[in-house]
């Protein structure tokens, strides 16, 4: 697909320093752009290649005056990292939503219903009474269980699995082997030292804007709701056990686990490996360090590392003494010695 830089210029609110009639087709790194695509420049460091690259067009922040001539056109924006996301973001959604149509096989009830200009892929299962909205996508080998709703613009890639009774909002990503409404981990101890499988008869509600990376599970609720809110981006391989709570905008790296009936605030970052225990509260806008073990509630705002967690900063001083643990023994060992050797010589002097 082709572009004007006049409409990319529209697209980022940009101001054009050059010829606006030119034409890019693909985004590339500015060190390697060739002729026909589109790059960036925000970091000064980089700004060397801006003299030599081959991009058609460059976006970069109102503030840059460049210091020799350059053969690329230039659109200027408050925030050419930003502006350049963006960019990415339109351009993926086009591709995304280029599929329309019906691949044969696939399965739709005659109860669901489905909205315009929709895609589903080959060999898609789609249950009785599921809604999908307008230009949702389906990838091949999705299965949509019964009574599954799903908002306009959503995107469900292949491998997808979303149980009955989930409600899905406008505009999420679900990525390819994600598992949504999957049964949640409860089991009754037995006086015979087995366990009683307890029903799980809930389900997830994702509210608009959420991406959900690849072989992420998502359980669903005992009786209620396991409830993924606005914004929220889950990365790959993450675990939400069932009844958890994620406030908007809260996004978590691969590897983190949340254990049932926890609630995680709006605004938090979670990182790497992060694990958090049953029924707890994290408030808004807490971040959790890669590897973190949180084992009790968190409040607003607070930043916390390792396991089991602690403030931040008394963490990285703990961490420091930690380091020299073994010359702070040898140093003992010795002074130990110097003062049985002191005492020694006092009997002696005495005697």
């Amino acid at each position: 697909m082709e572009f004007k830089i006049e409409q990319i210029a529209a697209i980022v609110g940009g101001e054009i320093l050059g010829d606006k009639e030119r034409v890019v087709n693909r985004i590339e790194k500015i060190q390697e752009a060739k002729e026909g695509s589109i790059s960036f420049l925000s970091n000064p460091k980089y700004e060397n290649f801006i003299y030599t690259t081959g991009a058609t067009a460059v976006l970069v922040n109102k503030n840059f005056e460049p210091k020799k001539p350059l053969q690329c056109t230039l659109i200027k924006v408050d925030d050419a990292y930003s502006s350049f996301t963006a960019l990415l973001e339109e351009y993926s959604k086009i591709i995304s939503y280029q599929k329309n149509g019906v691949e044969e096989p696939a399965f739709i009830s005659t109860t669901a219903k489905a909205g315009e200009n929709i895609y589903r892929g080959a060999f898609s299962y789609i249950g009785e009474n599921t809604t999908l909205g307008n230009n949702v996508k389906v990838y091949p080998h999705t299965y949509i269980g019964d009574n599954v709703k799903i908002g306009d613009d959503t995107i469900i890639y292949a491998g997808a699995k979303i149980y009955p009774n989930t409600i899905i909002g406008n505009n999420c990503t679900i990525h390819a082997g994600a598992v949504i409404g999957s049964h949640g981990f409860g089991f009754a101890p037995q006086a015979d030292g087995t366990y009683k499988s307890i029903p799980q008869v809930g389900n997830v509600i994702i509210k608009d804007n959420v991406d959900i990376g690849a072989n992420t599970v998502i359980d669903c609720a005992t009786f209620e709701s396991t409830v993924i809110g606005k914004g929220v981006k889950l990365d790959n391989l993450i675990q939400i056990a069932h009844n958890v709570e994620i406030g908007d905008n809260t996004v978590m790296a691969a590897q983190s686990g949340i254990s049932g009936s926890s609630k995680v605030g709006k605004n938090c970052i979670v990182a790497g490996q992060v694990g958090i225990a049953g029924h707890l509260t994290i408030g808004n806008h807490v971040t959790l360090a890669a590897q973190t073990g949180i084992i009790s509630n968190i409040k607003d705002n607070e930043v916390k590392l390792g396991s089991p967690s602690m403030d931040h900063m008394k963490f990285l001083k703990s961490f420091a003494v930690f380091r020299v643990l073994p010359e702070m023994k040898s140093k003992i060992q010795q002074l130990e010695e110097k003062i049985i050797n002191l005492s020694a010589s006092k009997n002696n002097n005495e005697q």
